[in-house]
Parts: structure tokens; sequence; C-alpha cells
């Protein structure tokens, strides 16, 4: 296909993606008819009238001035280095071509070409709750770590929403591995926008993106995260739901996954936890799997054995904080294996339980912050941070 049969297709594609965005099984049906989308505008009216019947909505939208439209929009998203790739073309996830529901087209921001994106690349869906707890984050980035330690390397692809969603996007680019963000709005905005400087981080790594297919200047309405969901679902091998609520958004798109047929896995959690309500229902639905320990997760995922972690977390403490002195070093450790132990734990619970001074334990709690090995939330509760400690054992 030449260059410029190929922008009127993109342009024909575009229009017949904003028309029919909410039945996007109607538009590929066209599509499929005519042959392409442009072929859809090339139609006399009597032959769009005989395709879309005596009572469709869409019927007068097929005109020059829907065209005209897309025309001005994809222009300035090109400029910017944005892509829109077709339904069947290279750079389109080809597990979401085959869900009966997949869109006529996706937007694409990334630094890397489409069709390298997706190509031969495994892919994995880490979705939950907005509310996330401790117990979810050290999860959701422990198992990413230990995905990222697997021969296959796969793609991370998540909703970029607060909660479990960023804490898997920042995991894969912690862990080195590619992931892609579906987000609810248009190639044009950010969604939330708090998460901002980490798009754009995303945006200069390679094998990572934004991708929507929503048009510009779609706003972030709650029945747009339902349509946003089966994209992460269908552009998935296996979709795992670290933390969710019995109704909750990755609840939803779990359900999804396994409407689609995929792989489903979910991390149990106490049975009187709300934040695991979703997840436990799933696995006793058997819909899901259960995932069990770190180093059965990639064999249960079909990714082949991890490799092993090369240092113990008292190891690690010693190597960065030798030169301190011994005593120092002791509390740091003492304080760490604590945290790392009993998830969620104060300072004051740590000085407590290890009869430690308050004033060293809580030196010890921000030395330990400070340089990466744990994390704090506003009610002080601490967590081992498995970004840089993720190798322990």
């Amino acid at each position: 296909m030449n260059q410029t049969n190929n922008y009127e297709n993109i342009i024909c594609g575009i229009t017949l993606n904003r028309i029919f965005g909410y039945e996007p099984a109607a538009a590929l049906a066209l599509i499929g008819h005519f042959g392409s989308p442009a072929a859809v505008f090339s139609q006399t009216p009597e032959a769009l009238d005989a395709a879309f019947g005596p009572f469709s909505k869409y019927r007068d939208q097929i005109n020059d001035r829907e065209l005209e439209k897309s025309r001005r929009e994809w222009d300035a998203l090109s400029a910017g280095g944005c892509f829109f790739v077709l339904h069947g073309e290279p750079g389109y996830p080809p597990l979401l071509a085959d869900c009966p529901d997949a869109p006529v087209g996706l937007y694409i921001r990334s630094g890397t070409a489409p069709e390298e994106l997706f190509n031969g690349r495994d892919s994995i869906s880490v979705v939950g709750t907005r509310d996330i707890s401790p117990y979810g984050r050290e999860w959701t980035e422990k198992i990413v770590g230990t995905i990222s330690r697997s021969p296959a390397k796969p793609m991370i692809i998540s909703g970029f929403a607060m909660g479990v969603d960023i804490t898997a996007h920042l995991a894969a680019l912690a862990f080195g591995l590619p992931t892609v963000a579906v987000i609810p709005v248009g190639p044009d905005d950010i969604y939330p926008k708090r998460h901002r400087v980490i798009a754009e981080k995303m945006l200069r790594t390679p094998g990572c993106a934004l991708v929507t297919d929503f048009p510009p200047g779609t706003s972030p309405v709650a029945f747009n995260f339902l349509r946003r969901n089966r994209i992460i679902a269908g552009s998935s091998r296996v979709t795992i739901l670290t933390e969710s609520k019995a109704k909750g958004g990755g609840t939803m798109t779990a359900r999804l996954a396994a409407s689609y047929g995929r792989e489903l896995f979910c991390l149990p959690g106490r049975i009187d936890d709300s934040h695991s309500s979703g997840c436990n229902r799933l696995i006793q639905e058997n819909l899901a799997e259960a995932l069990g320990d770190p180093e059965s997760i990639a064999a249960q995922l079909g990714l082949g054995a991890v490799r092993k972690g090369k240092k113990e977390l008292k190891e690690m403490l010693i190597a960065c904080y030798g030169a301190a002195g011994e005593q120092t070093c002791t509390s740091l450790s003492l304080v760490a294996l604590y945290v790392k132990a009993h998830r969620g734990c104060t300072a004051e619970e740590i000085s407590r339980a290890l009869e430690m001074p308050f004033g060293e334990t809580a030196a010890a709690v921000h030395l330990l912050e400070s340089d990466g090995f744990i994390s704090t939330d506003l009610l002080g509760r601490c967590t081992i941070d498995n970004k840089k400690a993720y190798l322990c054992g």
C-alpha cells in the first residue's frame, strides 16, 4: 500500500473509530464488507444505505465533514510523534485482534515503533485496586520483580491508575521490563495528571508506550474505564489481579480476561480483608488460579525458571552501611529484617519489639527509607521496597 493510500486509510479508520467507538464490531464488519476503511467512504449513497439499513444511527456520519475533522486531529497528533495502528495491521496487538470487541484502531505514543512493541513479546497485565494496601504494594512489586528474573522478560500492561496499576508500571521500569499504559482518555492527554512525569519517563524508555482507542478531547468519565479495561485484558496472555474489592475495576478486568479465555491469576488475601475480596472470590469460583510463593510464580505463568538472587538483605545492608560501624549496621539490619517480616509496622512498634530506643529506631527507619530499602506511607507504616531489595531471600 502506498503512502497516500495508507494516509487515507488512517484518516478513515480514525473516523470510524470515533463514530463506532462503543460498537467496534459493527465498524469492523463494515470494513470487512467493503474491504478497507477508505473503501467505506468511497461508496455511493445507495451502497451505504444498503449496508447500514434503514434505521442506522451511524449512516449520516459517513461524510466528508467527519473526515476533515479527523484530518485536522491526525495531522496535529502525528506531528507530535503519535501513531495510529489499524486492526489487522503490523503493530496492532495480535491477542487483542482476536477479541470480539477489539477497537478499529489504537493511538500509540511511544519512542518505539508500534510494530516492534508487541511483535513476538509475551504480555502480562497486572491490575487491581486504587486503594492499595501495604500488602498489595509489596506483592505487586514482588511479582513484577520475580517476572523480571524470568528468561521471557514479558511486557507489563496496566491502566496507569493510582494504586496497583501505577505500582506495576513503576516496578516494571525499575526492573527493566517494558511496560504499556492503557489510558481512559485521548492521546492528547494524560490521566491521572499527577502521573505526567511517569508518562514522560515511559515515553523516553524503549519498549514502553501509552495506548488508547479514545479520540482527542475525551474526558475520563466512569464508563470509559470499562471500555479501557477490555484493551488491557485483551492485549495480555495472562492477567494478574493482585488486590481488588469484589466489585472493583480490577475485578472487572479480570473477569473480562476470563471471558476472552485468557489465563487468570489472583493473589489471595485474608478472607476478612475487603481489599482482597475480589481476588478471593475469583479463586473460589475457579475462574482464577491462586499465585503461590515468589519462586514458583514464573513457572505458574509459563515464563521459565527465575534467576536466583545473589544477596540476602543482610548482606546488602552490610555492603551498603559497613563503613558506618558495626553497631549502626546491626541496628539497620535488625530494623530492615523486622520490617521485611512485619509488613505495615510503625517505628513505635519496631522500637517496642526490638527493645531499641525510639530515637535510634526512627533514625534507622529514616536512613533505610532515604536509601530505598524501605518505604513508609502517610501513617508511618513501613514496607520493604522490593524495587531495591527484591533479590532478598
